[in-house]
């Protein structure tokens, strides 16, 4: 039997280009991270058949050659899930499923949900960020561990106060469907004084649909990790917007584990999530606009709350990892083939 301390051999595959909370809770638990996407076949119903079999064939050969006593897998897609649970069951070793929001509430994946939940059922948890989510999964017979985030370390120490002339505000933005970018943007036009910095692919599916960025915008595209760190590290704030209900801000946390503080939207999850260090607003350019002038004049003051607010986000991550890795020592107890 494998001896679970706070770490334990797990193999984590996602079907992204690129996805920090898989990357980090790999390394929080010991294991290792695999991104599997073959983004060149795109999403059209034409080709994406073919993207989803070879990222399955990938998959199974990245699990033939790792000896995991546990896989994670990230859904959406739930195809990803149905890949990991078919290996699992030739090799007879448990998995687990990190659902992030979008696998519930995304419009793309509603057709979906049978299987998700059939996979959930078949899972040792299904890691979700809230309780809502948890009771959806528990719902329809699946066992649920609530994981809200993951720190985040880039190698940071507090910064000092920036000058009214080095005043930043970073937008952690992916350019998806549920993000006020026009908001965003009417935000900034109303600060000129203020330079705003949007992360994230522009040129997706969703986009900037015509919109025009103002000149105290500046769109950084897509980040490799080191930068998009340094970015938070130096930011006055950084804002994580959304428009659904239930759904973590990934790039707030990411920003509070550094120590900056935050504007994020003003849904119950968020604020129970960010109850310090943090500034809530209605999604409007005014209420943006308001909520950055008030950042900026009390910085010291939420950046001092944004610090006491992270280390109770690593005492709760503490109580999390305790969560998941005692679901895995019960199947080691049960199942031989972890350990091997």
């Amino acid at each position: 039997m494998c001896q679970l301390n706070d770490r334990m051999p797990i193999t984590y595959v996602s079907w992204a280009p690129h996805c920090s909370r898989s990357d980090h809770t790999a390394r929080e638990l010991g294991g290792t991270s695999h991104m599997i996407y073959w983004g060149r076949l795109g999403s059209r119903p034409s080709t994406v058949w073919l993207k989803y079999l070879g990222q399955t064939l990938e998959t199974w050969l990245v699990l033939a050659r790792e000896r995991a006593d546990a896989v994670f897998v990230m859904s959406p897609p739930p195809v990803a899930v149905l890949a990991v649970y078919l290996a699992c069951l030739i090799k007879r070793s448990p998995f687990v499923v990190d659902a992030h929001s979008g696998a519930f509430q995304h419009p793309r994946w509603r057709l979906f949900q049978p299987l998700q939940f059939w996979l959930c059922r078949r899972a040792l948890t299904t890691i979700v960020t809230s309780e809502h989510l948890a009771e959806l999964v528990r719902s329809h017979g699946g066992h649920a561990t609530v994981v809200p985030d993951v720190p985040v370390s880039y190698g940071t120490e507090p910064h000092a106060a920036p000058r009214d002339d080095e005043f930043t505000v970073v937008c952690a933005t992916s350019f998806d469907r549920d993000e006020p970018i026009a908001a965003l943007f009417e935000a900034a036009r109303a600060l000129p004084e203020i330079r705003f910095f949007l992360t994230g692919n522009p040129d997706g599916p969703y986009g900037l649909h015509g919109l025009r960025p103002p000149a105290n915008v500046t769109l950084t595209g897509f980040l490799e990790e080191s930068r998009y760190g340094a970015l938070l590290q130096s930011a006055g704030v950084v804002l994580a917007l959304t428009t659904d209900d239930h759904t973590m801000q990934r790039g707030a946390w990411e920003a509070i584990y550094q120590g900056t503080p935050v504007i994020v939207s003003d849904f119950a999850i968020l604020r129970q999530a960010f109850d310090e260090g943090a500034i809530h607003v209605d999604n409007s350019p005014e209420a943006i606009a308001e909520a950055i002038l008030r950042m900026k004049r009390w910085w010291r003051e939420y950046r001092d709350a944004a610090w006491r607010l992270r280390a109770r986000k690593q005492e709760r991550w503490s109580s999390s990892k305790k969560a998941l890795l005692d679901v895995l020592q019960k199947s080691a107890s049960t199942n031989p083939a972890m350990g091997r």
